[in-house]
């Protein structure tokens, strides 16, 4: 492998971390206050800029409207924008939009491009992804139970789902529901886009998590489908398909999720570096001094360092072979990268002492968000599982 980064994308990633430090970090006081009516025209007039600066939707190609370049450089954009919970919404590239934006992309028709793809990238609406039940296996999506029967042209939709992210004020949610429960397991079910104004969907509530509701595109909801009716043309692909789609949107996806925790330690470890570099303990002596906290700082560059380097041999991989032979490598850094972040963000809050229990910094933001990462997208023992299975038979 060669680890050397391209002029251009050295200069893209110098750009991008200035645009950080001068225009997003002063607003994530917003976030941490729960300002919704300050922050959410804010987010968008740095949206308007970062257009401006042809950074936009660095996750999508240029023919749809995005910056796009390879694999490589969207892991090393992710690391630099997930310093801040607020970095791929201000830069058009966050969850779940982007997997809904990557999957239109590939597998959506004509008109769901038209009608739903191009105005997503552009970023005038929203969107979510309906999958995860509160009654069956998250991990396991061959045992979804919410349905979608097809009646005269159109598929009628029962069920309900939750942790739904940004579900509230978007304009519409992919929906992976079963459509012939007599089929084999992994051809049970189907993605079908429901626009939220129709009839039968309903937000039941956002879910509160670790003390917060959440709003928005911060926010995870819990929704029902009853008797959601719409056009057959709505579906994704083919019937029963939609397994094999969920693994193409969730598998690169990983990519994206780890190297945005790896800027989220990044930015933990600055925290404390400054807190410790000005903390006094003496009239002579400052925190950085000590030894303990000195090992700790050290721990946590070398664990945040060796899960780059994973991150970027499995973005390499994926880039040089395809996902299919790289998909055990990516269950190896989904686990990997999720303990270690946590570790890291653990030992920053607890060198700032009484302040990393504040919302005064972001880094208790950080550690109540992601103790999830360790959850979504695959829990770590199913990662475990498969990728041991599939060490084991070769």
């Amino acid at each position: 492998m060669d680890f050397t980064i391209s002029q251009s994308t050295q200069e893209k990633l110098n750009v991008i971390n200035e645009f950080l430090h001068q225009e997003v970090y002063p607003l994530e006081k917003l976030l941490l206050n729960h300002q919704w009516s300050e922050l959410f025209p804010a987010l968008e007039n740095c949206r308007a800029k970062v257009k401006k600066l042809g950074l936009w939707a660095a996750n999508m190609p240029s023919d749809v409207g995005g910056s796009f370049t390879n694999l490589m450089d969207l892991a090393l954009i992710g690391e630099v924008l997930g310093q801040s919970p607020l970095g791929h919404f201000i830069f058009g590239c966050q969850a779940p939009d982007a997997g809904n934006a990557e999957l239109l992309h590939m597998f959506g028709s004509d008109d769901q491009k038209q009608k739903w793809l191009n105005p997503l990238v552009a970023g005038e609406i929203r969107s979510c992804f309906a999958m995860t039940e509160p009654h069956t296996a998250g991990s396991n999506p061959t045992l979804l139970d919410s349905t979608a029967e097809l009646n005269n042209g159109m598929w009628h939709i029962n069920g309900r789902k939750w942790f739904t992210t940004a579900a509230e004020g978007a304009a519409f949610t992919i929906a992976m529901v079963v459509t012939d429960s007599n089929a084999q397991k992994h051809q049970r079910a189907s993605m079908i886009i429901v626009p939220t104004d129709t009839e039968g969907y309903e937000i039941v509530r956002n879910i509160s998590v670790m003390g917060s509701e959440g709003k928005g595109y911060f926010s995870h909801a819990e929704v029902d489908f009853n008797d959601c009716i719409v056009p057959q043309e709505n579906l994704i692909g083919e019937v029963g398909s939609g397994f094999a789609l969920a693994q193409e949107r969730l598998g690169p996806g990983r990519i994206q999720h780890c190297m945005r925790w790896l800027g989220i330690g990044e930015r933990c470890i600055n925290i404390s570096k400054n807190f410790l570099n000005q903390r006094k303990i003496s009239a002579t002596q400052v925190l950085a001094q000590q030894p303990l906290m000195q090992a700790q700082i050290a721990e946590s560059l070398a664990e945040l360092a060796a899960a780059r380097l994973m991150v970027l041999q499995t973005a390499w991989s994926i880039e040089q072979n395809g996902f299919q032979q790289s998909k055990n490598m990516v269950s190896l850094i989904k686990f990997h990268t999720a303990n270690v972040v946590q570790k890291v963000v653990d030992r920053s809050l607890q060198s700032l002492g009484a302040l990393g229990m504040t919302d005064d910094t972001v880094v208790s933001f950080f550690y109540r968000e992601e103790r999830a990462a360790r959850i979504y997208d695959g829990a770590d023992e199913v990662h475990k599982i498969v990728a041991a299975k599939q060490f084991l038979k070769t």
